[in-house]
């Protein structure tokens, strides 16, 4: 009978030398990629254009009926057909042909429901140029906000373990080789550190999504009195573009992000390639959990940790995504270009999911990774890692650095000679035999308390992790403040819709879903 209920009734769970499925997260991001696209509300390219749009429209039209600039009867009929599409997925628009685009094809449809006198009104103070650079900065939410919850997620995960792991000893490793004696905790603060800059980055190239295009018109603004400050407010931007040339010509925008997430994606994919070297069964510092590593079809006894092939793939999409729109960008004049606005900006989207899905993996992997802590500590001792530490208190006995060095050196070829450790084999040493502490035997040179005395220069003798979750914990609220900003105006943008159109807040909010 299976140790593991139901695994044995699973086609493909139980391998035999696995007994568990692959964690679910890991399991979406690696397998679900080649099951059929979702359909149906939510899941396709033309309802989601045809929300943004709406979206937009529903806050412009709210601020035209505020300013009188359209009759308040006009905009309410306006918006009441507009929420009334937005129920029904647009079914109405879907069917209709689309010669001249979406927005064309969904403004038509409006004029023939309220004819040209109310229908006709809707691009008032507008042109298609500014919408498309507003529902492209809306668009951008939905992906920077996933990205964004990723990394913190990962950046806490990292907190946790090296809290978890602080006095765990290991080699840090130059050029493959053991070097000095750290802790397991300590690289991970280390990553966290990358990780929090990192989330930083992404923060800052931000901003840039929180300024509100709309208003711009086709490039040069407009004579029509409209009020771009109530529409940033309606939307959840921190407030206009200041020059309408600008607004309609940048989606620079994405490049900032895919430039952050290329960063980002640098960091993950070597500390990919750290854990995979860790869990090799050469080395064996780290072990995976059956959920995650993966089988082999034909050799019984494998674990792969190809998780990890994938973090390393992924991770760079980012970097790929930057190139190809930053190239699309490149020679497109300055002022709105489809170049920019639509060639351009197809490759951000999925290079920030890329980079996401790489997060995600890379927090799986960190939170289910666990150290062997004696074989470290082990590799820590036969690594010699404490040479330099022994150097080091024959310089502060007046020994010149150079001298301390190669003298060292000599000891540990003794010490590979006859087998001995370090701390023995420098006993027998009397220009080093004189520097050991009075009754110290063997554990002044061992790497546990070699690790903790290196408490200069940011070593492991120190503790980063109190600065590090105080600077994680502002950038969350940072990160909170902006979501916040979004989700509150959405609520506000239903309340004034409803104050114009006499609809119930849950008749708005219905359409707004």
């Amino acid at each position: 009978m299976s140790a593991h209920p139901g695994a044995a009734d699973t086609p493909g769970l139980d391998t035999g030398r696995l007994r568990t499925g692959l964690a679910a997260e890991a399991h979406r991001i690696v397998y679900d990629q080649y099951l059929p696209a979702e359909s149906g509300p939510g899941h396709d390219g033309l309802g989601e254009e045809l929300r943004l749009i709406s979206e937009v429209d529903r806050a412009h039209l709210v601020m035209l009926g505020e300013r009188g600039i359209v009759a308040a009867p006009r905009a309410a009929a306006l918006l009441t057909a507009i929420d009334a599409l937005r129920r029904t997925d647009f079914g109405a628009v879907r069917g209709r042909p689309m010669p001249r685009g979406v927005y064309l094809a969904y403004e038509s449809h409006l004029v023939e429901q309220l004819g040209e006198e109310t229908g006709g009104v809707l691009h008032t103070g507008r042109s298609r140029n500014d919408l498309n650079a507003t529902t492209a900065r809306l668009r951008g939410r939905g992906h920077y906000r996933a990205l964004l919850e990723a990394v913190e997620e990962l950046a806490e995960v990292i907190l946790e373990r090296a809290e978890e792991y602080r006095a765990v000893t290991m080699p840090a490793y130059t050029h493959g080789q053991p070097a000095v004696p750290i802790t397991y905790g300590h690289y991970l603060a280390g990553l966290g550190h990358a990780v929090v800059r990192a989330l930083s980055g992404l923060l800052a190239a931000g901003e840039e999504l929180d300024v509100n295009p709309l208003g711009a018109g086709a490039v040069g603004g407009t004579s029509v009195a409209i009020d771009t400050h109530r529409t940033s407010a309606l939307l959840g931007f921190t407030g206009p573009a200041a020059n309408s040339v600008d607004a309609v010509a940048s989606r620079d925008f994405g490049l900032r992000l895919l430039s952050a997430a290329a960063v980002l994606g640098v960091a993950l994919a070597r500390a990919a390639r750290d854990f995979s070297s860790w869990t090799s069964e050469e080395v064996a510092l780290l072990r995976l959990g059956d959920d995650l590593v993966g089988s082999s079809s034909m050799m019984p006894q494998k674990r792969n940790p190809f998780l990890l092939e994938h973090i390393q793939g992924r991770a760079t999409v980012g970097l790929g995504a930057f190139t190809a729109a930053a190239s699309a960008m490149a020679t497109a004049p300055y002022s709105n270009a489809i170049a920019v606005s639509n060639e351009a900006l197809r490759h951000v989207w999925p290079g920030l999911r890329g980079t996401a899905d790489a997060v995600t993996l890379l927090r799986l992997v960190v939170a289910g990774a666990v150290p062997d802590a004696e074989r470290m500590t082990a590799r820590a001792v036969d690594g010699f890692t404490s040479a330099t530490y022994l150097a080091e208190q024959l310089v502060a006995s007046g020994v010149p650095f150079r001298s301390a060095h190669h003298l060292v050196g000599r000891t540990v070829l003794g010490a590979l000679d006859s087998d001995a450790s370090l701390a023995k084999a420098a006993a027998d040493v009397p220009e080093i035999a004189q520097v050991a502490p009075a009754g110290a035997g063997e554990e002044w040179l061992h790497p546990s308390a070699v690790a903790q005395a290196c408490a200069y220069g940011g070593g492991p003798g120190t503790d980063s992790r109190t600065e590090l979750r105080a600077e994680l914990t502002a950038l969350r609220a940072e990160s909170a403040a902006r979501r916040e900003r979004w989700t509150a105006a959405a609520g506000a943008l239903d309340a004034a819709v409803s104050g114009l159109t006499g609809s119930g807040p849950a008749d708005a909010q219905a359409a707004h879903d």
